[in-house]
């Protein structure tokens, strides 16, 4: 293992943001070069927590890995906004409209005019939120959800369930072991209400920056009786819809053979995100 020092932890900064609800949340920025919004949490979680993640297939230190792994690349505005909602949570207007306005609020403290989005699963959506709400964006990046037919039906019902379900006891799901509260789950059907009339094949006309997708293959996800028994399909409508994605604009990677958990891993996604970005915010 190399002694040598990080010459990034030199560029690193913290600071603090105020968010469109009054809230603040702690973003650190890393590296140097075009900028990059991370929605990640920069720091490792330790501890029981850590375990609970590891059981899911999850990564404890994802954000940490992620931004290791661009930060020599780009300047990394990493800040963990799903970690912030846990705590700070916002029933009644998680819209994404004013999420927007929260990442904005983040590039502003960041002094990034101009700046690359990258996010995963919801964050990933709230991408293609951003990316026609703002002419700042000079490339976005959607991991795990479909720029085109997404679920958001599908992500109502299973909302909804959770909410209807949320401080119960923790049990063997994705939503129940985290023991979330009623304020958490609403904010999120707040969102996905939000997202009932939204036209995503519509609004591709509204995306004019450079744009890549990717998703695993097996990105399939079938919820249980508890959930009405409801099917989200992430993988099909970007493998099957590849070809029309294309002539839209978006460069398309499948990652053959992986779930939701295994396609956001930093070993699947550093080396797609690095070289795409370097090429194309090389053209700016």
């Amino acid at each position: 293992m190399s002694l040598q020092p990080d010459h990034r932890d030199e560029l690193k900064q913290i600071v603090e943001v105020t968010l469109a609800d009054g809230s603040r949340i702690e973003i650190e920025v890393c590296g140097n070069g075009p900028a990059l919004l991370l929605p990640v949490n920069p720091r490792p979680v330790e501890g029981q927590q850590a375990e609970q993640m590891r059981q899911y297939g999850a990564d404890p230190a994802l954000g940490q890995n992620l931004i290791q792994g661009l930060s020599d690349i780009c300047r990394v505005i990493a800040f963990d906004y799903e970690g912030h909602l846990r705590h700070r949570p916002r029933p009644e207007t998680l819209t994404p409209a004013n999420i927007v306005k929260d990442l904005l609020a983040v590039a502003d403290a960041a002094r990034a005019n101009r700046f690359a989005y990258y996010g995963y699963s919801w964050l990933a959506m709230i991408g293609l939120q951003l990316a026609i709400r703002t002419d700042r964006l000079m490339a976005l990046v959607m991991g795990g959800f479909p720029p085109i037919q997404g679920p958001y039906a599908e992500m109502l019902r299973v909302t909804t369930a959770a909410y209807e379900m949320a401080g119960g006891m923790p049990g063997d799901d994705e939503w129940s072991a985290a023991a979330l509260s009623k304020d958490e789950t609403q904010q999120y059907v707040t969102l996905y209400q939000a997202l009932q009339d939204f036209d995503d094949r519509a609004a591709q006309a509204q995306v004019t920056c450079p744009r890549l997708c990717f998703v695993g293959s097996a990105d399939e996800i079938q919820y249980g009786k508890n959930w009405g028994d409801v099917y989200v399909s992430l993988a099909e409508p970007v493998v099957s819809g590849r070809a029309q994605l294309e002539a839209l604009g978006w460069e398309v990677r499948v990652l053959d053979g992986l779930d939701h958990m295994q396609a956001m891993q930093a070993a699947q996604v550093v080396p797609v995100l690095r070289s795409w970005l370097l090429n194309v915010l090389l053209l700016e």
